[in-house]
């Protein structure tokens, strides 16, 4: 039996956080804020030591804090890096600073040492262009504009102006863009009512809330681009920024979704039958909805640098398990989909779906409603209408008309003759029978009758209507009838009783006489055999 190999001790966790170059960039900025830069400069990859390697340390943080790219979110967070370009695997590129000459690469890169491991530092040649890049510094400073005890008085680490400006210049800006909405929207409202010449036309909304909170965006960074703040300053303002771009894009997208809504919901309100759309409409307008929340929050995570694809994974998990557990709710939903978009029934139609019969008063996402002829209201779901077989009584385009006329035994074949002419000729004469359907037969001998069959097409808009018109169809066809001297023939039967011809004559006279109150009938031959 073979011994195991000794397991690689794994290196030890550097103290300064420096195993990314996140950890590196941080760590860095910190040490700095606190002004210990000797600490810093064991963040550098230089080989001065000393007052020169603090005095290298305290340039580059000056360069850093006034001139770098708001990114620290972008930073990788992995040992190895983020790995862009692949020919320079041990570099990660943190920011690029305009100057002068040219623009300057800010690089950290990744350094083996025997007892920490590899561990990331500011490269050596972009240390080489600090000096430069420190002398070039003349923009404006915060520090110059607002009073020293601004500056200097910290709340949990924050400057006390930036509290002002977050929680009293932010909300008075949007209040002030609120204010110029209110004063110019009857002006907007006027003269679009004069344009249009309708009087009844409301005052528009100049600045809607989103538009709002995108020009305090706006402003925000415009701010930054004209004052130079520390680069954690910069970076929180600019995520303040951003935060408020998204929410901002994503409730103006969510009410560009309603206003949609109510267009379609308003057109489909002129035609008939459309309420099962409406809710489809309603569906599809919160499904929208959720998708502008959820791009909004994807964003939102990759400008902090967050991966979101873990989260992605739990989701669609997640959605599977829901989908699973609501399955007959989603296949109620889907059976009204289908339902609505197919147009198989509409409000108002006589469904007869199995042995339910009734009028259609509801489509929903879930069921369908149907009011019956006792006036009980049916709820079926939708995923079993989409599946049964649908008779739509209302989808008939024409009614037949087919009743069997029954005449007398005694009809004769010339009144025969005159009730077929008769019969086809008030038909042929209607205009809502369709001429080419009509038939007019006789078909058979019955058993107590003579069998007509009268088969016509009738043009009606509606079942109460088709009503209408056979009842008067009918009663011409008695009038028909009766004037060819013959009847309609009333269905009886004939029935024979068989007699013992011994006591025929008895047994008639028993039947036909009808005995006293106190009288009893005798049975003739009992009597005589008891006597």
């Amino acid at each position: 039996m073979g011994v195991p190999a000794p397991t690689k001790a794994a290196p030890p966790k550097d103290a300064l956080g420096r195993t990314t170059p996140r950890g590196t960039v941080l760590g860095f900025l910190s040490a700095a804020h606190k002004e210990d830069y000797e600490t810093a400069a064991r963040y550098l990859n230089t080989g001065l030591r000393g007052k020169s390697a603090t005095a290298l340390a305290h340039k580059l943080f000056v360069v850093l804090d006034r001139r770098l790219p708001a990114r620290l979110n972008q930073l990788s967070d992995e040992p190895e890096g983020s790995l862009l370009d692949p020919f320079k695997p041990q570099q990660d590129l943190i920011g690029t600073i305009s100057s002068a000459n040219d623009n300057v690469d800010i690089f950290v890169e990744r350094v083996d040492r025997v007892n920490s491991g590899p561990i990331w530092l500011f490269a050596s040649q972009t240390l080489d262009s600090i000096p430069d890049l420190y002398e070039e510094i003349n923009v404006v400073s915060v520090d110059t504009l607002l009073p020293q005890s601004w500056i200097k008085t910290r709340i949990a680490g924050v400057p006390l102006f930036e509290f002002f400006v977050a929680f009293v210049g932010l909300p008075l800006f949007y209040l002030l863009t609120d204010l110029l909405s209110r004063l110019l929207s009857p002006l907007v409202g006027l003269l679009r009512r004069r344009l249009r010449k309708e009087p009844d036309l409301p005052n528009p909304e100049v600045l809607p809330k989103p538009i709002s909170l995108l020009l305090l965006a706006a402003v925000v960074r415009w701010t930054l681009s004209k004052v130079t703040l520390p680069l954690l300053a910069r970076q929180f303002w600019i995520s303040v920024a951003t935060l408020i771009t998204i929410a901002a894009c994503v409730w103006l997208f969510i009410l560009l979704s309603g206003v949609c809504e109510r267009v379609i919901r308003h057109r489909l309100a002129r035609r008939r039958g459309h309420s099962g759309a409406t809710s489809i409409v309603r569906l599809g307008r919160r499904v929208v909805d959720l998708l502008a929340v959820f791009v909004g929050l994807l964003v939102a995570f990759h400008h902090f640098g967050v991966n979101p694809t873990p989260a992605l994974a739990g989701l669609g998990v997640g959605g599977i398990a829901v989908a699973l557990a609501a399955q007959k709710t989603l296949e109620n939903v889907i059976g009204g989909a289908s339902v609505i978009f197919d147009r198989v029934v509409k409000v108002g139609d006589v469904l007869k779906v199995g042995d339910t019969q009734g009028t259609v008063e509801a489509i929903g996402l879930r069921s369908t409603r149907i009011r019956t002829p006792d006036r009980t209201v049916i709820s079926l779901p939708n995923g079993q209408v989409a599946n049964a077989v649908l008779e739509n009584v209302s989808a008939r385009d024409k009614f037949w008309f087919h009743p069997d006329l029954s005449l007398t035994r005694e009809t004769t074949a010339a009144q025969m003759r005159s009730v077929l002419d008769g019969v086809n000729n008030l038909l042929a004469q209607n205009s809502l029978v369709e001429l080419d359907s009509i038939r007019v037969r006789f078909l058979r001998f019955g058993a107590s009758s003579l069998e007509v069959e009268v088969f016509a097409y009738v043009l009606a808009g509606n079942w109460i209507a088709f009503l209408g018109i056979q009842q008067e169809l009918l009663l011409q066809i008695m009038d028909v009838v009766q004037a060819a001297g013959t009847q309609l023939a009333i269905q009886s039967h004939a029935m024979y009783l068989a007699v013992n011809p011994v006591s025929q004559g008895a047994s008639a006279q028993a039947l036909l006489r009808t005995p006293a109150p106190d009288e009893k009938l005798v049975d003739e031959p009992a009597a005589a055999k008891s006597a």
